[in-house]
């Protein structure tokens, strides 16, 4: 029996996650030694406060396709993936150092990125994050399954724009 591929455990992980954790802070999902967070629904936020920033589960559910999509256009440092996130989003999507680096950490033990520390112009050392070929694969999958999400969405409201 060959034991199975990087790529398709990732996609196995993401369509199958580990049970809950529950933990001081809230619950998460224990991914190698890591504990991915979750977070639960504010059911009580106000309409206003939910259209400026995305839910804290929609952030969670896309930070590996961003940082894939982000690192296929060249490397990058950490502090640095937080600030394009935010930029192209317009701030509504705001990563935490605390959300973002266990997430990269899970993501070049599965293969998806490489990292390697170097000097930046500053002086200081980077931890810079580049894609590999499995992570390329895996922003192919990605890409295709956010579409598809998107593309239902689509015809959904399209079929019924107002929302009551």
């Amino acid at each position: 029996m060959t034991p199975p591929n990087r790529l398709a455990m990732t996609i196995a992980l993401l369509h199958h996650p580990p049970p809950l954790e529950l933990r001081q802070d809230g619950p998460g999902r224990r991914v190698g030694r890591y504990i991915i967070p979750l977070f639960p629904v504010d059911r009580h936020r106000n309409v206003m406060h939910s259209v400026a920033m995305l839910s804290k589960e929609l952030v969670a559910a896309s930070t590996v396709p961003l940082v894939l999509s982000v690192l296929g256009g060249g490397e990058s440092y950490g502090y640095s993936l937080i600030q394009r996130v935010r930029a192209l989003s317009g701030g509504k999507i705001e990563w935490t150092e605390g959300m973002l680096y266990p997430v990269l950490h899970w993501m070049e033990a599965e293969g998806l990125i490489k990292s390697e520390w170097r000097e930046a112009e500053t002086g200081r050392k980077r931890k810079y994050y580049r894609l590999l070929r499995e992570g390329g694969k895996a922003l192919q999958v990605e890409r295709d399954q956010w579409l598809t999400v998107h593309q239902t969405l689509n015809k959904l409201w399209k079929t019924h724009p107002h929302l009551t």
